[in-house]
């Protein structure tokens, strides 16, 4: 099996993703390994990570969309948005309708200008808006354009002055589940921050082709399920080149444009993957090669 390639990871909660590379690294021997798109150690489910050649594929994945199932719990705002930070503020929420509810959560999708929490991993000034945070400094990051194409209620269920909303959502990257919590309490008058969640798709990857670390554990050092040709063929349009165009973009030359829209991957005649390319003034010209050198 290619050493090269993509593995979709079940993530469990209590570990980073970083844990989740260091681990990794140890079962497929090498260091060349990265992660697509961070998912906070108490959230759990899909993590993409990229083997040896195909990290250079993760900065696509990184920007796919993804998918979430999660409880909101109103009634109480902590200082992380989530379950992990302390609770700030605590307002009765048992007579908060189903129908309020709703209302708030759709006034939460579509495009939206959304705040990230400031407990998040963005930099400002080169250090981490968490770090400022925990040293006591007052964070306050701009708000960014997402999408928020689905957000469905798929249960409120009640326990006295606090109400858990089971979520499930599809969104662009970049959007924080966290913050939809909190702005969902706030819009409520109630406050609210997130008590769980499971990441179930990053772009075409989900949960169902998900490995836990323990059944990676099992197929060391075999641990990438989907190689390097594979990996960019599900995740990109394709193309196939014959063999003087491999020739020249395997050495970074262009090629002549087809019409497809970029970026996508290209092969050569035996089926290998030369590079992602995207076309441009008239070339196709590739973003990053990656046939073997």
């Amino acid at each position: 099996m290619s050493t090269d390639g993509l593995i979709v990871v079940d993530k469990p909660g209590g570990m980073t993703s970083h844990d989740v590379v260091a681990r990794i690294r140890r079962l497929a021997r090498t260091r060349r390994v990265g992660h697509g798109g961070t998912l906070d150690p108490m959230a759990t489910g899909v993590l993409v990570i990229g083997v040896g050649r195909a990290t250079r594929l993760l900065t696509y994945v990184i920007g796919a969309g993804k998918g979430y199932t999660g409880t909101i719990r109103l009634g109480q705002a902590t200082v992380t948005d989530d379950a992990e930070g302390d609770v700030i503020a605590t307002t009765p929420a048992g007579l908060v309708t189903e129908d309020a509810i709703r209302a708030a959560l759709a006034g939460l999708t579509g495009e939206i200008d959304q705040v990230p929490s400031a407990v998040s991993a963005i930099k400002i000034d080169g250090r981490r808006a968490y770090k400022r945070v925990r040293e006591g400094e007052s964070v306050e990051l701009p708000a960014r354009r997402v999408t928020v194409s689905r957000l469905d209620v798929l249960a409120v269920r009640r326990h006295g002055d606090v109400v858990d909303v089971d979520v499930a959502v599809d969104c662009s990257s970049g959007t924080y589940i966290r913050a939809i919590a909190r702005d969902a309490g706030l819009a409520l008058g109630v406050g609210g921050h997130l008590t769980a969640l499971r990441r179930t798709a990053v772009g075409g990857f989900t949960l169902a082709e998900a490995a836990t670390l323990d059944e990676l554990e099992r197929r060391a050092p075999e641990v990438v399920n989907l190689p390097l040709a594979a990996a960019a063929d599900r995740f990109f349009p394709r193309r196939d080149a014959g063999a003087d165009e491999a020739k020249v973009l395997s050495h970074g030359g262009p090629l002549d444009p087809v019409g497809i829209a970029g970026p996508y991957a290209v092969f050569d005649p035996a089926g290998a993957l030369i590079a992602i390319v995207s076309e441009r003034d008239g070339r196709a010209r590739a973003e990053i090669v990656l046939a073997p050198a």
